[in-house]
């Protein structure tokens, strides 16, 4: 079977998987026996377009390089009649993410699903706010609704918790979910000041102008969120995790940390205790002897605790266009399987 794939969100992350898709293009195929056809577009920048045959997804490229618009197979279908009416029989969502509404993200996943069509997505808004909805929408439509790039990247959480740790009861899960603030502590414990080591993560894209997503703590609760409902099996919204940022810790409290021979870290909790299940995101002094604590830089990593292998620590990117598209592949090909 050849996959038709429709790409909604041609940024950072649609870019990456079109590179992905068309360098593995041949890998693909003899390893996996998955073929493919890129056969719609829909981007809020640079234009929606269709070929039931297939796009040419290497101009594509070369126009939203040059900051242009797609000049070939131009369409005037908005985002959801293409979703309705294109051949695609996948559709990977990758617009930008809202999570207090989830945005257009949430339609266009709706729409996917109710016309029979898989999807994956690397949004957050549909996989924290709307879980248990999408995901027994696709059991009705005998499709399936993938979200590994929502938590890590292109790091395999998801799959690790529904793979390899199958058949173990995980009764917690804490970790880094958030690469820019962990950076942000790396080079506070270095010495920089908060509102400098801010600056040089927006100069190095890590933070955006506008931070406050990653220094609040919202990216990882919603990332918490997902991983409660989907690997905790909860049905938890997002206001129900407790949620603080790094904007407090001063280099008094850094101090503090390495006297007490630990190390700040923005840490994405999830606990069963007493048959309730407590979701978290906080500062907290990790002890140096935990493998959370010498994951530096802007990397994420989460211990699984279990109760037959007892903890165990991925660690792994938890941003980039080639490591979340490549989290995208992964989700393409399990459909494929």
């Amino acid at each position: 079977m050849k996959h038709k794939i429709a790409l909604l969100g041609f940024g950072t992350v649609g870019q990456g998987l079109c590179e992905i898709l068309a360098d593995k293009k041949n890998y693909l195929k003899e390893k996996y026996g998955f073929e493919y056809d890129i056969v719609a577009v829909g981007d809020m920048v640079y234009g929606n377009v269709y070929n039931p045959d297939g796009l040419d997804a290497a101009q594509m490229l070369l126009e939203a390089k040059d900051k242009k618009k797609f000049s070939k197979d131009v369409s005037k279908w908005d985002n959801l009649t293409l979703i309705k009416k294109s051949n695609a029989t996948v559709v990977c969502e990758m617009t930008y993410t809202d999570l207090e509404t989830g945005g257009p993200a949430v339609e266009h996943c709706r729409a996917a699903l109710e016309a029979g069509k898989h999807v994956v997505t690397s949004n957050k808004g549909p996989a924290a706010l709307k879980y248990p909805e999408m995901a027994q929408l696709a059991r009705d439509k005998g499709v399936q609704f993938l979200i590994e790039g929502t938590v890590c990247s292109g790091t395999p959480i998801l799959n690790l918790a529904d793979g390899p740790l199958a058949g173990c009861e995980i009764t917690a899960i804490r970790g880094i979910l958030n690469g820019t603030t962990n950076y942000m502590l790396t080079e506070m414990e270095k010495g920089m000041a908060y509102d400098e080591v801010l600056k040089i993560a927006q100069e190095l894209g890590y933070a955006e102008a506008d931070p406050t997503g990653d220094v609040e703590g919202h990216d990882a609760r919603g990332k918490v969120t997902i991983l409660a409902n989907v690997v905790m099996g909860a049905s938890l919204a997002v206001s129900d995790v407790s949620c603080k940022g790094i904007t407090g810790i001063t280099p008094a409290d850094i101090e503090k940390a390495k006297k007490e021979n630990a190390r700040w870290k923005l840490i994405g909790s999830i606990e069963k205790k007493d048959g309730k299940l407590i979701a978290s995101v906080a500062p907290e002094m990790v002890p140096l002897a935990h493998p959370l604590a010498g994951v530096m830089g802007a990397t994420n990593a989460l211990t699984f605790t279990t109760d037959m292998l007892g903890d165990v620590t991925m660690v792994g990117p938890g941003a980039g266009r080639i490591e979340t598209g490549y989290s995208i592949l992964t989700d393409l090909i399990k459909i494929h399987r």
